[in-house]
């Protein structure tokens, strides 16, 4: 008999007020660790209720930018920017430290997402910057291809691969810019079905109707979207109706 299929579903939380409501329902969190958003009070409630959840725990840091959430691409130099990252993830590992649990992942933050997805230099640097304050090896969760995962395994480090249930994809694998109309979804019944095809499917339709091929390892549902508890309780119903059994990929 074969195995069934596996995925983990993945929201960025203790972003937003009531955003935590969604540890019930995913089996990893990306926890905001002072750079876009987040303190060490809600790094201690995230942390919390993750154990309660029995969620696995990541960091996710970003361009120190909370005027822009992170999403303006800033020109900084490299070493400014791994600096600032590996800052961030010390953060939240020395708050986990004192509940008795630890980082399991990284999973970088919208416009630093993307550029660590594109520039090697940078990628390497924040692989490097890691390392040298005591992170590594720490897998690292990234879109598929990504400079910053190609960076991660070529220093010995897991890389899981992210798909994203409510984003529009361009035909190349790449996320619509949040900017242009549709890049977010918004209907129920499109997120459920895209996160589906994800994990059975293979690959999903891109914004202009070519197929996206992708087997990603992890789906992310974004907690500051209106209604993501909902949306994330469907998400799940959906892929277990479906005969995808929903489990953390770290461990795995």
């Amino acid at each position: 008999m074969p195995s069934p299929l596996r995925i983990d579903l993945n929201a960025d939380l203790g972003e937003t007020d009531g955003d935590l409501a969604l540890m019930s329902v995913v089996t990893s969190a990306s926890i905001a660790c002072g750079g876009h958003a987040g303190d060490r009070r809600t790094m201690a409630e995230a942390v919390e209720a993750a154990l309660v959840g029995g969620v696995v725990l990541g960091a996710h840091a970003s361009y120190a930018d909370r005027a822009g959430f992170g999403r303006v691409d800033l020109d900084l130099g490299v070493a400014e920017v791994a600096a600032s990252v590996a800052e961030q993830v010390a953060d939240l590992a020395a708050v986990a430290s004192a509940h008795g649990t630890s980082v399991a992942y990284l999973k970088l933050h919208g416009a630093l997402y993307h550029r660590a997805g594109r520039d090697r230099e940078c990628a390497e640097a924040i692989v490097r910057e890691l390392a040298i304050a005591g992170m590594a090896p720490l897998c690292v969760l990234a879109q598929p291809g990504s400079a910053l995962m190609e960076a991660a395994r070529g220093a010995g480090w897991e890389g899981v691969e992210e798909g994203f249930c409510d984003r529009a994809y361009r035909a190349d694998g790449t996320l619509v810019d949040r900017r242009e109309p549709g890049a977010v979804l918004e209907d129920a019944e499109a997120v459920v079905g895209q996160a589906v095809s994800l994990a059975v499917g293979g690959g999903i339709r891109s914004a202009g109707g070519a197929w996206v091929a992708l087997r990603p390892g992890s789906l992310c549902v974004h907690g500051d979207t209106p209604g993501a508890i909902d949306l994330a309780r469907a998400i799940r119903r959906g892929l277990e109706r479906a005969g995808v059994v929903v489990e953390p990929f770290a461990g795995r």
